[in-house]
């Protein structure tokens, strides 16, 4: 009985676990009521307790089927590895990763020298290590998106993405960022405490920070600050702000506001200077727009913009305008006048269009406004004399034979006499050579067969005016138009195998729409010309031919000799020119109320000029000369001998006309002599010249027909001579200086070099002497600064002699130095100077200092005397982002 019992209730529970699963499973609909079946008296009562308590148990599972399935605690894979350990304790339900850990989560990287993994939290710790000497290595690096923080340890939660992160370094842009406590609110939100914000390269020990208490942070976009305030080698400064925004984002072409800096002047008050706005209109174009204010009225605006689109176009506008007001009204010193500038530079891709093409290169503007203006001092366009122009428009028609068109405008501006020089526009039209006498593919050779002919049309209309008529209807009065057609006719061919001839023939047909009439005005006693409109042309003709050849010369002087050989280059060529006397052309008109004449043209006055009157049968010869030598190599393992160039060229020509009667022409012209090499591995450059004039002056200095050895001197008179040298030395192993050009100078005809200094724009400060260097963040100097100092230097001699009229003295005469070096890895110093032997003074002379301060740039520069005395001082932050963080401060030009 004991036994039954034990197996009846064995199969019950056994029962009971199966009917368990199966309703864990599916739960089945309610069954309806279950009839009650009377069965023997063979079991005990207790079996009613069991079935109680099977009841029970079916109820409990019930309740426990209406619980959801949990979800992992992660929604991706998690990858994770470790140099010494990777540890799971499934009772903490920790993962533990030591030395060199790495975990890979999502769009989370992070590495550590430990990193432990809570699983159950969804929280991951990751921090320093010690090494074996005790020193903390292995800091974490986390990783999230385009965000890395470089913190001493971190905890983050998967789940909420929220962290908290201690002592994080993080760089956003150019800014370097470092806090003792970051909280991470969401992917694009921290909150920093007790961070500090810097440009230099050291984050834990910079130059300068901005240290601030509270901070918003959304990386990528900007940063809010409190209570923010300077420090400067970690010393705390007196500049403090109530709460700072700095922009983060990445993007850039953004627009900003442009800080002004303060200055003052003695003539025209304190001011405010290059304060603005910078506008980013799009990724193909900008606009800047900054002014100056000073307290007595003065003020000044510039506009600039560059725009470029990438295989069409690229070009830059600026717009330069100052109204300036000098002392007080009332006082005799008083003054008001308005200058301004306008510069345009464009480009074309030739991908664009290779059949046509437009540039531009605008220089226009007051002639006076490099001279006066309050917001440049560039000594190269000062003391440049000309502004000059140009916008022109090209195009070629694939015909046949070839046609070329272009339209041009020019301008060309004297800043002393302040005349305007302009054509608008110029017309030039070509139709390519065509030969006649030779078939499509047929070799162009002889006389006959190189025969070819072209048509040239070329229109102008042109104006001259002045500075203060410009922009004027009155600038056009005076305008002058016309036409110029020509027809060349040439052939070339071989004479006697070693002369190359040519002959050529030319019509020139030229259409003007205005001529002139002189007469004479009895009433006002005096000669008048009277404008005639209507269109008018006259007709010329000319010949010319030249025969040159080519004449080598070599002098061996054996091949144990140091000087090897030279060798002489001569190309000698002779020409003839022919112009008849187009006389008819020309009308007579009465000078007094005698009745004397004198002859005239109608044309004279137009802008082709006018027929030539008198018959011209010029000779001419010419001869240029190089020079070179073969030297033994100094690299004795160099078999081939070394070429020098003694002499680039030597040129002298002169001409001898057929027709001078001896009176009002003299038939040999001066002997012109010229010539220039480079020496010193081409560092040094020289150039020369002379004129040398075979006939006698006399008393009055005017040339007679009298040779001046028949007259008790030498064969030829020396007239005037000149002579210029420029010689560039420098450390670098280059034979050419790197130095950044200035091309506002260039702009303005200026020299390359900075032999007068170099352009100081007061608007922008931010060029540095190191040429670039301060951008590389390097400031290595692995030993003492002894041996290798980087220095460049320029000389430029010039030397002139005037003898015209047995003067006899030398009218220039002046030597400019212009020197640069590094004083030490951070401090360089240079200066431009020079000497005028005939002045007998020092000619412009400026100082430059420069100092890196790492994250900050200072610069001196200074002028010391002259009409242009000047001095500008500069210290400011070199990050763009931190521009407006400087103190400038400049001197007024004396220049007026």
């Amino acid at each position: 009985m004991q036994t039954n019992l034990f197996n009846i209730v064995l199969l019950s529970f056994i029962l009971t676990l199966g009917y368990n699963n199966l309703y864990s499973q599916d739960l089945p609909k309610k069954p309806r009521a279950i009839p009650i079946i009377k069965q023997a008296d063979t079991v005990p009562k207790t079996t009613i307790k069991d079935k109680s308590v099977i009841t029970k148990v079916s109820d409990t599972l019930k309740k426990r089927d209406t619980i959801k399935t949990q979800k992992p605690f992660l929604d991706g894979i998690v990858k994770y590895k470790a140099n010494k350990y990777a540890k799971i304790d499934q009772k903490k339900k920790l993962i533990t990763l030591y030395d060199q850990a790495e975990l890979y989560y999502q769009d989370i990287e992070l590495k550590s020298g430990i990193i432990v993994l809570n699983y159950e939290k969804n929280e991951v710790y990751a921090g320093r290590i010690k090494d074996s000497t005790g020193k903390f290595t292995q800091y974490p690096n986390f990783k999230q998106g385009e965000n890395v923080i470089e913190p001493d340890s971190i905890r983050f939660n998967f789940k909420s993405k929220k962290a908290l992160i201690w002592n994080s370094r993080t760089e956003q842009g150019e800014f370097k960022v470092k806090a003792s406590i970051t909280k991470k609110e969401n992917d694009s939100v921290y909150f920093l405490k007790g961070a500090r914000f810097t440009t230099s390269t050291n984050v834990d020990n910079p130059e300068y920070y901005f240290q601030t208490s509270k901070v918003k942070f959304i990386p990528g976009k900007k940063v809010i600050t409190g209570m923010t305030h300077m420090v400067i080698a970690n010393v705390p400064t007196p500049i403090a702000f109530p709460f700072a925004y700095f922009p983060m984002s990445k993007e850039t072409n953004v627009s900003g506001v442009i800080l002004p800096s303060y200055n003052d002047s003695n003539t025209r008050g304190f001011s405010l200077q290059n304060g603005g706005y910078y506008f980013a209109l799009s990724d193909n174009y900008d606009l800047t727009a900054i002014g100056d204010y000073y307290t007595n009225g003065s003020y000044g605006l510039r506009f600039e913009s560059a725009y470029a689109k990438r295989y069409q176009f690229r070009g830059n506008f600026n717009f330069r305008y100052e109204n300036l007001i000098s002392s007080e009204r009332g006082y005799p010193d008083y003054s008001k006048q308005k200058i301004y500038n306008i510069q345009w530079s464009h480009s074309r891709d030739t991908k664009a269009n290779p059949n046509s093409s437009f540039s531009a290169s605008v220089n226009l503007g007051s002639s006076k406004y490099f001279n006066q203006s309050i917001n440049q001092s560039n000594i190269g366009s000062r003391l440049n004399n000309t502004l000059s122009s140009s916008v022109s428009y090209s195009k070629t028609f694939n015909s046949v034979p070839e046609v070329r068109m272009s339209l041009t405008a020019t301008h060309s501006q004297n800043t002393q006499t302040e005349t305007i020089d302009m054509t608008l526009p110029t017309l030039q039209l070509s139709v390519d050579r065509i030969y006649p006498f030779a078939g499509k593919n047929d070799t162009k050779k002889g006389f006959i067969k190189n025969i070819n002919l072209q048509y040239n049309l070329n229109g102008k209309n042109s104006f001259t005016t002045t500075d203060s008529l410009f922009f004027k209807p009155q600038m056009f009065d005076n305008a002058k138009i016309g036409a110029q057609h020509s027809i060349p006719l040439s052939t070339n061919f071989k004479l006697f195998k070693y002369f190359s001839a040519s002959t050529s023939a030319n019509y020139e047909e030229v259409w003007y729409a205005k001529t002139i009439k002189k007469s004479y005005d009895t009433d006002q006693s005096a000669v008048v010309s009277e404008l005639q409109n209507g269109f008018d042309a006259y007709r010329t003709y000319s010949f010319s031919s030249s025969l040159g050849t080519t004449i080598y010369g070599t002098f061996n002087f054996g091949e144990d000799k140091k000087i090897k050989s030279l060798r002489h280059v001569m190309r000698p060529s002779l020409s003839y020119s022919y112009t008849p006397s187009f006389e008819k052309y020309y009308d007579t008109y009465a000078t007094d109320a005698t009745g004397t004449t004198a002859q005239y043209s109608r044309f004279e006055d137009g802008i082709y000029g006018a027929p030539g009157l008198t018959k011209s049968s010029n000779l001419g010869f010419s001869l240029s000369n190089t020079f070179e030598a073969k030297v033994t190599d100094r690299d004795s393992t160099k078999t081939e001998a070394k070429k020098i160039m003694l002499l680039n060229n030597l040129n002298l020509s002169t001409s001898y006309d057929l027709n001078a009667d001896g009176v009002t022409s003299l038939a040999w012209s001066p002997v012109r002599v010229s010539g220039g090499t480079q020496l010193f591995k081409d560092k040094m450059i020289v150039n020369f010249g002379t004129t040398l004039d075979p006939y006698a002056i006399d008393n009055s200095g005017n040339r007679i027909n009298t040779f001046n050895i028949d007259n008790g001197g030498s064969l030829f008179r020396m007239t005037s001579a000149n002579m210029t040298i420029n010689y560039s030395l420098s450390s670098k192993d280059s034979d050419k200086n790197d130095k950044e050009k200035d091309s506002q100078t260039q702009r303005n005809g200026g020299r390359e070099d900075d032999l007068f200094g170099s352009a100081s724009d007061l608007g922008n400060n931010k060029k540095s002497l190191f040429d670039g260097s301060e951008e590389k963040g390097e400031d290595v100097v692995s030993e003492f600064f002894k041996s290798k100092i980087p220095w460049d230097m320029t000389f430029a001699y010039s030397l002139t002699y005037s003898n015209t009229n047995r003067e006899k003295t030398f009218s220039g005469n002046s030597l400019m130095i212009s020197a640069n070096t590094d004083l030490t890895p951070k401090w360089k110093i240079g200066i431009s100077t020079g000497y005028d032997f005939v002045q007998k003074g020092v000619t412009y002379t400026q100082l430059r200092l420069e100092r890196d301060l790492s994250s900050w740039r200072m610069s001196v520069n200074w002028t010391p005397f002259g009409t242009n005395a000047n001095w500008n001082f500069f210290i400011g932050i070199k990050s763009g982002i931190l521009s407006d963080i400087k103190w400038d401060k400049n001197s007024t030009t004396t220049t007026r």
